[in-house]
């Protein structure tokens, strides 16, 4: 019992108690003050959460200086400073404990697989976001000020939103003309999504392009592009917030949004049903005679069943496609126009059909060139049906707008669901392609030649490939292979001559096409000019595209062809005509 009595007496002598009451008081009213300036600033949970760590380490070091403090009977270190340099040891010790190497170990070189892999990315709140500052596309750096106030403001008005965790201004500026990829933003963030873009004014309009990313795989949820006037600026914001945040609710929810799909009449008729495969079947041909045959089966299938909204659809497509490739003038306006009455029939007859979305988004890019309402055709059809052809379509767009890159992810995506689709090949070559990933690109062309031999475009593309490699043998190999009907092998075998040793043969060649085709394919002639580094004729031949509203106008900003001149002035001044962005990640031909 005395020596209970003598520790405790002991305890008195040295005020244990009094020590660990105050450094408990510090310690509370530090984390109160850290809490209110990491929210402030935005910092990631894992400061407070280090310093936590540390104060609780303190606690035990205070006690012990306190110990020996009031052992030794030195009075010259007052409490403040007792408490100040226990912190800083044990603030000290937890660094050094962090950054200490570790102990060596055998590792496997296998990936960490299961629950422990995902440990990481599951921290992270599925709610989050960080907007980061919208880039200055004026060209005017004056204007600086106007896109980052929108940027600030979109972090305002989302922070409006309960649940949703917004990184504030300054932490989410720091990765202003940053290199970091979107993961790596994600992970220092702490996020799961990020917002970006960029943002033109110019005189009364403003053009604002914005997109959601996913931070796992650095994937698009949703992106758009708007053109409003400046008067109507807080408009805008409030449907791009409005717009981000639905984005994400349709991305959180469990289900998507999704709507179960299905080809099937709703009748039931096994007739309009057969008609209805037939069509399908003549369709993935992509030749006119069988696009043609392809029609008339879906006009089948509608007779049998009015109210076949999927055969509606899918007649809308072939009109488009049909028109797009083969079709010139008065001939091709009027199948769009009966494109565009299907199309309207199909989403009338079945709003949350998602190839209804897909038709009318495919159309507006072909017929209207309304990049814009095209996107949100596409956005929609990809929540009715996240993994169906709409993949394939947004792939389309984005490379048009300038990001073949993360066209050819949607792509690849895709075709892990739909492995046999030649368009889809076709499409992922043209990307690769723009990139300089030529073998890959030769490869996924190949294996559409396959799929579909008689397919037009598909061999003209190889050409391509090859005129990039510079083999001019093999580019006119493939040109003479391309099949003879809808004009494309002599638009092949014009660009296949340009780059062969007869100047002569080239020149007639590009008379040819211009002599048969000036009506049908004013920007494969541009193409032509530029592989002949001619500018002028180029873009004299581009604004004729535009006047006859060539479908060829959205491989613009993925050509490696044309942007031979993407720094010329009057490039840029073509894409703002024709309402395309100025800038791609695509590469250009030497």
């Amino acid at each position: 019992m005395c020596c209970v009595e003598d520790f405790i007496e002991r305890l008195k002598q040295r005020k244990l108690v009094q020590w660990a009451l105050a450094y408990a008081a510090a310690a509370f009213a530090l984390i109160q003050v850290l809490d209110i300036v990491a929210q402030r600033f935005g910092w990631p949970d894992s400061v407070e959460r280090f310093t936590i760590v540390a104060m609780a380490v303190g606690f035990f070091v205070t006690l012990v200086l306190a110990w020996y403090h009031g052992e030794r009977g030195v009075q010259k270190t007052t409490s403040t400073e007792l408490l100040i340099l226990a912190l800083l040891l044990s603030i000290g010790g937890v660094v050094a404990w962090r950054l200490a190497p570790a102990p060596a170990t055998i590792h496997s070189t296998a990936a960490p697989s299961g629950p422990a892999a995902g440990s990481a990315a599951a921290a992270i709140p599925a709610k989050s976001i960080a907007v980061l500052p919208l880039v200055n596309d004026s060209g005017d750096k004056e204007q600086q000020y106007f896109s980052d106030g929108l940027s600030e403001d979109f972090i305002n008005a989302l922070s409006q939103f309960a649940g949703l965790k917004v990184i504030g201004r300054n932490s989410a500026f720091q990765f202003r003309n940053t290199k970091d990829d979107a993961q790596t933003i994600g992970t220092k963030l702490d996020v799961a999504h990020l917002l970006e873009g960029s943002v033109r004014r110019e005189g009364d309009t403003v053009r604002i392009s914005v997109e959601l990313i996913n931070t796992s795989d650095a994937s698009t949820l949703w992106s758009q592009h708007y053109d409003r006037p400046y008067k109507d600026l807080f408009a805008l914001q409030d449907d791009i917030t409005h717009a981000v945040a639905s984005a994400l609710q349709a991305k959180l929810l469990e289900s998507g949004g999704a709507v179960v799909q299905s080809d099937r009449p709703p009748s039931g008729n096994l007739t309009a049903y057969t008609a209805y495969l037939q069509g399908k079947f003549y369709g993935a041909r992509l030749i006119e005679a069988d696009l043609r045959q392809a029609i008339t089966q879906y006009q089948a299938a509608i007779q049998a069943d009015p109210r076949y909204a999927q055969s509606y659809a899918a007649l809308s497509d072939t009109w488009t496609t049909l028109a797009a490739a083969f079709l010139t003038g008065s001939e091709a306006q009027q199948a769009y126009a009966k494109a565009r009455a299907a199309a309207n029939t199909a989403l009338a007859l079945e709003p949350q059909l998602a190839v209804a979305h897909d038709a009318h988004g495919t159309l507006l890019i072909r017929a209207d060139f309304d990049w814009a309402g095209a996107q949100a055709e596409f956005q929609r059809a990809t929540q009715l049906s996240p993994d169906g052809a709409s993949l394939f379509q947004t792939g389309t767009l984005l490379a048009t707008l300038g990001d073949p890159e993360q066209a050819l992810r949607l792509n690849q995506q895709a075709l892990t669901t739909d492995p046999l689709n030649s368009s889809g090949y076709n499409w992922q070559s043209a990307y690769l392609s723009s990139l300089g990933r030529l073998d890959e690109a030769a490869a996924a062309i190949h294996k559409a030649i396959e799929l579909q031999p008689a397919a037009v475009a598909y061999h003209e593309k190889l050409a391509i490939i090859d005129i990039q490699r510079g083999d001019a043998q093999a580019a006119l190999a493939a040109a003479q292979a391309e099949p003879a009907s809808g004009g494309w092998q002599e638009i092949a075998l014009a660009l296949a001559r340009q780059i062969g040793p007869d100047r002569a043969v080239a020149d007639a060649a590009l008379k040819h096409v211009i002599d048969t085709g000036a009506g049908d394919a004013p920007y494969q002639i541009a193409e032509v000019y530029a592989l002949r580094r001619d500018p002028d004729n180029m873009f004299k031949w581009l604004d004729r595209a535009w006047a006859s509203r060539d479908p060829g106008i959205s491989y613009l900003l993925y050509d490696p062809f044309i942007l031979r001149y993407q720094h010329d002035p009057r490039f840029a001044a073509f894409c703002r005509k024709v309402g395309l962005p100025t800038t791609t990640n695509a590469k250009a031909l030497p």
